[in-house]
């Protein structure tokens, strides 16, 4: 474990903590000291076609040493979202940090997009993010103290643009994904101006390569979770967690990169791939 210690007795609530970023984040945010409520759909390995589960996320945790619990809800739903926070709430305490990562993404060409599809997209990359959030501002706005952290991707910035572009963006379908994080980009600057008098931090990152999780293997973004052209999830862990712990004016309103806001703080002194030197938490990924 980390002997940081950034986020010592914090209440963290991540959502998508199954597999992937969110479970990467987690386990972080775990190592930093963070009491970690770990929010997804798949409670049992099995459930879900990919690998990964919340019962695997919070038994490393746990085994590391940290504490973590697992919460299963369905956070396109808003009585699920209130059911989260009303947990965590109940097994920790108010929420100090929000981790707004669960993503669900259909690549369909908007000609061909089920409404169902579509509106259960949009419930969950954007809708649920402004549920959860209005959800923990009443008790940070209370204590004057919080970090809400976003986590965006580079398609907000439109086919053939941003840090990765996709020559397959146009066929692929990837319409719905990159409105929802643009309009997720903007809430997370608008929200973060709403709130700044209260002390609470409202950032956005996304990964500055796309990053091999079993989703972006299963859409052929990436070639494997091996593929070295691919950013380690441990890097926008990493950014995750600087945003929800430096203070406020250095970084509430930021719309970011992982490698960027990273080399910008310090913490990392090479940023490419795997070959990254990381500092300020403990860890190497060379």
């Amino acid at each position: 474990m980390s002997s940081g210690g950034r986020l010592q007795g914090k209440v963290v609530v991540v959502t998508g903590a199954s597999r992937g970023i969110g479970a990467e984040i987690a386990r972080l945010f775990a190592a930093e000291g963070g009491r970690v409520v770990c929010a997804a759909r798949t409670l049992r390995e099995g459930d879900h076609a990919f690998a990964g589960s919340l019962e695997t996320t919070v038994a490393g945790i746990r085994a590391s040493g940290g504490e973590a619990h697992a919460v299963a809800a369905n956070i396109a739903e808003p009585a699920e979202c209130d059911k989260l926070i009303a947990t965590a709430r109940a097994l920790c305490g108010p929420v100090d940090v929000l981790v707004n990562n669960a993503a669900l993404t259909y690549y369909i060409p908007v000609k061909d997009y089920p409404l169902n599809r579509w509106l259960r997209s949009w419930a969950v990359n954007f809708h649920a993010p402004f549920v959860l959030s209005q959800l923990v501002l009443p008790a940070m706005i209370e204590r004057r103290a919080g970090a809400i952290v976003n986590i965006s991707s580079g398609a907000a910035i439109g086919p053939g643009r941003g840090p990765y572009p996709d020559p397959a963006a146009g066929t692929r379908g990837g319409t719905c994904y990159g409105a929802e994080k643009a309009a997720l980009e903007r809430f997370t600057q608008g929200l973060a101006a709403e709130v700044y008098p209260y002390g609470i931090s409202v950032t956005s990152v996304a990964p500055s390569q796309v990053v091999p999780t079993p989703g972006t293997v299963h859409h052929r973004l990436v070639a494997s979770l091996d593929d070295p052209r691919g950013e380690p999830p441990r890097l926008l862990a990493q950014a995750a967690l600087l945003l929800a712990t430096e203070p406020l004016d250095r970084v509430t309103g930021r719309v970011t990169y992982s490698q960027q806001i990273l080399r910008e703080f310090g913490w990392i002194t090479e940023a490419r791939g795997r070959g990254v030197d990381t500092r300020g938490t403990g860890y190497s990924e060379i």
